[in-house]
C-alpha cells in the first residue's frame, strides 16, 4: 500500500513541476500552419527606437524581441540593442523576424541588420525579402563584428557596439483578420548572438582556388521519416541519407546536418504531387542552406503545377576556416563547422491552387569530402562548443516509434519539452521523496525496534 502511495505521490508531484516549466509557445495564427519555435530558454529583449536604452545582447544567449513596421514616423521600423565586445573575438548576430500567418505581405517587404559602433561606423550589414512567393515565412539576416588581419577592416576594438534591425519594403504586413494596424504590423524577432575565439596560432588567409564543383549523385535509399522543426532551435537532427516528411501550405520546416572541418554538403527537396492539378504556383518551394550562425549560404526556389518537383542546392565549396577571407558568397559563409541549418518553404498560395494538404516532403542529404583537423581556436567559443560536430543527438529506446526520432540517431533537437519538464520535475521531485521515504523508515525500524524492548521486559503468557 505505501508504494502505491509512494507511486501517486510522485506521478502527482512530477506533473505539477512539468506544468510549471513548461515553456509557453506563441499561438497559430493561421489553421493547419504551425506556429515558429522559439528556444526554450529564450529571453526577453525589449526593442529600443535609438541606442539610448539598448537592451544588452550576451553571446550565448537566444532573445525574444518584436518589430514595428515603419508608418513614416521617426524611430518606427527600427529597433535597437547593445553590444560589449572584447577585441579578440569574433561575434555573430542572428535576426530572425516572423511575419504574422495570413499577412498580405509584397516582394520587397523583410527586414535589413547591421552592426554599428559608437561612432555609426557600419561593420556589417545585411538584408532579406519575402520575394516573389509572397508567403509569410521566417525571415532570418545577420550582422557580424569581424576581426580581420592587422591593418584592414573596421570595427577592430572593444567597446559598445549596436545591432540595428530595420523593416523594409511597403507592405503592411497586417492579418486579413486584424483591424488594429499598428498591432496587426508587428513582427516577433527572434535574435541569437554567437561569440567566436581567435586562433592560438596564426594561420594562413588565402583561401583554397580548386575544389569540386561538380553535380554530386544524392543517395536513393529508402526514406526513413522524421518531423523537421519548427524553427531554428527545434530543427531536426539529419545525416547523411534520405528522409521523408510531410509539409502544409504556409509550413517552414527546420532541419540541421552536422558538417566538420573539410566536408561538402549537398542537399536536393522533392515535393510530392497533389491529388489536382489547377493552375501554376510561381516559387511554390524554397530551399535555403544556414551556416552555424544562421547566415544564408545558398538558396533554390521552384514553381510548382501540381505534379512532383524536385529543387536541388547548386553545388557549394568544402568547410574551411580560410573561406572567411573570400571575396563572395557561398565560399565565404562556409567558415565554420558546426550545425548546417535545412529551411524548407512551401508558399501558402499553394493551397489556394491545389489544396490544403499535406504533402509528401523527400530530403536527400550528402556529405562528400575527407574530414580535417580544426584551425586551433585559442578558447571555447559562447555558447561552449558551437562550432564542433560532436555526438549525434541521443536517441531513447524505441527509435521509430517515437515522434521526431528514428533508429538512425535523427529526430528533433533537445526532444520534446513535456518530457524534459517530466524529466526535471521528477529528478528533483524524487529526491525529495526519497528524503522523506529514509527518514519514514529509519523512524519506523526505531519505533519497531522499542516495541520489541517493552515486549521483552513485559512477557505474556
Amino acid at each position: 500500500m505505501w508504494r502505491a502511495v509512494v507511486r501517486s505521490a510522485v506521478v502527482g508531484a512530477v506533473l505539477c513541476v512539468s506544468s510549471a516549466v513548461l515553456p509557453g509557445r506563441v499561438a497559430v495564427a493561421a489553421p493547419n500552419v504551425p506556429a515558429y519555435a522559439f528556444a526554450d530558454d529564450v529571453r526577453s529583449a525589449p526593442a529600443a527606437t535609438g541606442t539610448t536604452g539598448a537592451a544588452r545582447l550576451e553571446p550565448g544567449a537566444t532573445y525574444r524581441s518584436s518589430l514595428q513596421g515603419d508608418d513614416g514616423e521617426d524611430g518606427e521600423g527600427k529597433a535597437y540593442y547593445r553590444l560589449e565586445l572584447d577585441g579578440t573575438s569574433n561575434v555573430y548576430v542572428s535576426v530572425t523576424a516572423i511575419p504574422r500567418a495570413g499577412a498580405t505581405l509584397s516582394a520587397g517587404d523583410g527586414i535589413s541588420v547591421s552592426v554599428q559602433d559608437a561612432d555609426s561606423v557600419t561593420c556589417s550589414s545585411d538584408s532579406v525579402t519575402v520575394g516573389a512567393a509572397l508567403s509569410p515565412q521566417p525571415l532570418t539576416a545577420w550582422g557580424a563584428r569581424e576581426l580581420l588581419p592587422p591593418g584592414t577592416g573596421l570595427c577592430q576594438k572593444a567597446g559598445t557596439y549596436y545591432v540595428v534591425v530595420e523593416r523594409t519594403g511597403t507592405g503592411t504586413g497586417s492579418g486579413e483578420e486584424e483591424t488594429d494596424l499598428s498591432d496587426g504590423r508587428s513582427w516577433d524577432l527572434e535574435l541569437a548572438p554567437v561569440s567566436e575565439a581567435p586562433l592560438a596560432k596564426a594561420a594562413a588567409t588565402s583561401v583554397p582556388e580548386v575544389w569540386d564543383s561538380a553535380t554530386p549523385t544524392l543517395p536513393v535509399d529508402e526514406p526513413v521519416a522524421v518531423r523537421g522543426g519548427a524553427g531554428f532551435a527545434e530543427a531536426a537532427a539529419v545525416k547523411q541519407g534520405v528522409r521523408s516528411d510531410e509539409i502544409v501550405p504556409g509550413q517552414t520546416l527546420f532541419y540541421k546536418v552536422p558538417v566538420d572541418w573539410g566536408q561538402q554538403l549537398s542537399a536536393t527537396v522533392d515535393l510530392g504531387s497533389a491529388d489536382k492539378n489547377s493552375g501554376y504556383v510561381v516559387d511554390a518551394l524554397d530551399l535555403t542552406l544556414y551556416n552555424p550562425v544562421r547566415a544564408s549560404v545558398k538558396d533554390v526556389g521552384i514553381g510548382y503545377g501540381g505534379s512532383q518537383k524536385s529543387a536541388s542546392l547548386p553545388p557549394v565549396p568544402p568547410v574551411g576556416y580560410t573561406n572567411r577571407y573570400a571575396p563572395t558568397d557561398p565560399t565565404k559563409s562556409l567558415r565554420f563547422a558546426g550545425s548546417y541549418y535545412l529551411v524548407v518553404h512551401l508558399a501558402a498560395q499553394v493551397a489556394d491552387r491545389f489544396g490544403e494538404g499535406p504533402y509528401g516532403l523527400t530530403l536527400r542529404v550528402r556529405l562528400g569530402g575527407g574530414t580535417q583537423a580544426g584551425p586551433g581556436y585559442a578558447r571555447q567559443s559562447v555558447p561552449r562548443g558551437f562550432f564542433d560536430v560532436g555526438a549525434p543527438d541521443p536517441v531513447p529506446s524505441g527509435g521509430e516509434g517515437l515522434a521526431g526520432a528514428d533508429a538512425s540517431g535523427d529526430g528533433a533537437a533537445g526532444g520534446d519539452p513535456a518530457m524534459k519538464a517530466v524529466a526535471v520535475g521528477g529528478i528533483g521531485t524524487g529526491s525529495v521523496l526519497l528524503m522523506v521515504l529514509g527518514v519514514w523508515t529509519l523512524t519506523a525500524r526505531r519505533r519497531a525496534a522499542a516495541q520489541m524492548r517493552v515486549n521483552a521486559q513485559n512477557p505474556t503468557a
